[in-house]
């Protein structure tokens, strides 16, 4: 095993090698860049700044950069279905490299300049959430389960959206209370209704209002019912066929011992 292979065992993913074949150390790895993760957000909860968070700022970054790197140099063995050159020309475009560059640039002082001008530095940063789906083995299985129940869950969003927009054209035209002063009105209160907020701050006056907006809370209860059911039941059954994955192998060395 050459140097760039051993490096591979460390920063790949579960997906690439495997959970039972990645190696301790790998797993290690993935469970001091949570903490980094973790760390790196700590200042985002506060709005003032101190020296202690710039430090935590610049190592959790440093790391974030290594990473990166380290990524970058094993792309070819993480796509090995394509070429090599291919690979390593493809990476930085692919999904996860492209939230790993936007989470570190807010940390340099040049684009930090020109990102407070647009406010959005500290929204970049907060996608350093979003790599907590590569270092956890539980987060990579809810996203087989998303992508696996993707047409399910895309047609209960459409249906959600389309009575949203059906409600909202109704509640518009039938009330004439000045808190539906326009669509965006309606807009706003069809979704917190469908999804049972209900704020407050916009309700219905009428009669016929009242009981559009008590249909939709009930219609909004089955719509965030029906994802919630499909993704635990898939859930479950991913979590049974990891189990059969990692109990394969030891079934199979106690039949090699009886032999």
């Amino acid at each position: 095993m050459n140097f760039r292979e051993r490096i591979f065992q460390l920063v790949g993913s579960n997906e690439n090698i495997g959970t039972d074949s990645r190696p301790l150390i790998g797993k290690v790895y993935d469970r001091l860049m949570l903490i980094f993760i973790i760390l790196s957000l700590v200042p985002l909860a506060f709005r003032e700044h101190n020296l202690c968070f710039e430090v935590l700022d610049k190592v959790s970054v440093t790391v974030f950069i290594i990473d990166y790197l380290l990524r970058w140099l094993t792309a070819d063995l993480q796509m090995p279905d394509r070429k090599r050159w291919k690979a390593f020309l493809l990476y930085p475009v692919t999904p996860f490299a492209i939230i790993d560059l936007l989470s570190i640039i807010p940390s340099f002082t040049l684009f930090n300049r020109v990102l407070k001008m647009l406010r959005i530095t500290r929204l970049l940063k907060i996608l350093r959430v979003v790599r907590f789906f590569r270092y956890s083995e539980h987060m990579q299985m809810l996203l087989r389960v998303l992508n696996k129940e993707r047409k399910i869950l895309f047609t209960v969003f459409l249906l959600a959206i389309a009575y949203i927009f059906v409600t909202a054209l109704i509640m518009f035209n039938i009330e004439e209370s000045e808190l539906f002063e326009d669509f965006f009105d309606a807009l706003y209160w069809a979704t917190t209704t469908l999804t049972t907020v209900g704020y407050g701050d916009i309700y219905p006056g009428s009669d016929l209002g009242r009981v559009i907006s008590m249909l939709s809370a009930i219609f909004g209860v089955a719509v965030i019912a029906l994802p919630s059911g499909v993704i635990t039941a898939s859930y479950l059954d991913e979590l049974r066929e990891e189990k059969k994955r990692k109990s394969k192998p030891k079934s199979n060395q106690e039949k090699a011992d009886n032999e």
